[in-house]
């Protein structure tokens, strides 16, 4: 059964990889691991909204 997308769970974690990023003492070969994931997450995000977006839409008609 495919696992319900948690949103905030998903800010979080950009947040999380945001402070990472910046930190002086993270290796660049781990930044790239870490944007590659941000991607994931920020397509996820961007799916998510659009889905709440549309059934709002549908139930205001």
């Amino acid at each position: 059964m495919k696992e319900e997308f948690d949103y905030k769970k998903a800010l979080e974690e950009l947040e999380a990889i945001a402070k990472k990023v910046e930190d002086p003492a993270t290796a660049l070969g781990d930044i790239d691991k870490m944007i590659a994931r941000s991607d994931a997450l920020i397509a996820s995000c961007r799916e998510y909204l659009r889905t709440v977006r549309e059934n709002l839409e549908s139930m205001q008609q």
